[in-house]
């Protein structure tokens, strides 16, 4: 049986803000005493920066990974040199991302997992036992939100952008029987819209002389990556959901309601080296033999069956009580 180290965190859905002091134990569970030469805790929290090649030029491409932007980097003493016992030991701890007039190296940006952009906390333990020994490790990511005094009063009502699809409004080709026969949908959802809600709206099919398959809202991400001095942008689907099967009652008004990702969405960040936007696009599908046979197709890519309206999605961290 080998020694095993576990980061556990008093706060089962590890979410801080910097200026709140995460708490936990260290627990080493070991068959036998071990010597070390001191256990420390660390936490490193960086914008990780890359650009791909279906997105980027042979230049982009060569340079890869972009130099991450560090935002903290410390460590304390958990316990001096000495020994730990056989069994099970536990060793609580306490450390503050961000300390009342302690300068940081970087602004404290959200956690967020995107495809270009990636901003992770990890919190690593390492028990140092000499040259002969392996040195005993564990990592663990923390989700960080902003300060309150960085955050927004919840506004009273989101703002909302009206919408209205038609043949007309569409620039890519369309199936000659959507073209001629026509189709109209109109509605209205939020463009503005606190991470803590969901995206909310209303859609309805007016006329459509092509029965309709499905319905569906797409979320997406888009990331810009500073490279030199061009900027490398990649727009990417978070998620999809959809908000009608079949073809829809004319007339019919349809609820619009989106559950924002945590991990996938951040408030829109605009910084020098990147950023992180969002976007909110309306599909719908129309019944062909056509689309049957692309079922795998980016859902991004217009085609002949398909209707789209894209607007663009400001998200911001507005104050909640429960922290």
């Amino acid at each position: 049986m080998s020694t095993k180290i576990v980061l556990k965190f008093f706060r089962s859905n590890r979410i801080y803000r910097p200026s709140e002091p995460v708490e936990g134990k260290i627990v080493v569970n070991s068959p036998s005493s071990i010597s070390h030469h001191g256990i420390r805790l660390s936490v490193t929290g960086s914008v990780s920066l890359q650009v791909r090649g279906g997105s980027a030029g042979v230049i982009e491409s060569f340079y890869g990974v972009v130099k991450p932007i560090t935002i903290v980097n410390k460590s304390i003493e958990v316990k001096p040199p000495g020994k730990i016992g056989s069994g099970t030991t536990e060793l609580p701890f306490t450390m503050v991302l961000k300390q009342i007039g302690e300068k940081s190296l970087g602004r404290f940006y959200e956690t967020f997992h995107g495809t270009d952009v990636s901003i992770q906390y990890l919190f690593t333990v390492d028990i140092a036992r000499g040259y002969l020994y392996k040195s005993l490790s564990a990592t663990t990511e923390v989700i960080v939100e902003s300060d309150k005094a960085d955050v927004l009063e919840r506004p009273v009502s989101p703002e909302m952008a009206i919408f209205c699809i038609t043949q007309d409004t569409q620039r890519h080709p369309l199936l000659p029987e959507i073209k001629s026969g026509g189709f109209r949908v109109t509605g209205r959802i939020s463009t503005l819209c606190s991470l803590l809600d969901p995206i909310s709206g209303e859609l309805t099919v007016e006329t459509s002389a092509v029965p309709i398959s499905s319905i569906d809202i797409h979320l997406l991400r888009v990331e810009s990556v500073l490279v030199g001095e061009k900027i490398v942008t990649e727009t990417s689907l978070i998620q999809t959901t959809q908000i009608a099967d079949g073809d829809v009652c004319r007339n019919l008004t349809l609820p619009i309601y989106v559950i924002l990702p945590r991990l996938l969405t951040c408030p829109s960040v605009f910084a020098g080296p990147f950023s992180i936007e969002f976007k909110v696009s309306i599909v719908i599908s129309f019944q062909s033999e056509l689309s049957k046979l692309h079922k795998k197709s980016d859902p991004r890519t217009p085609r002949l069956w398909l209707a789209m309206e894209t607007l663009p999605l400001e998200l911001v961290r507005t104050r909640r009580g429960d922290l």
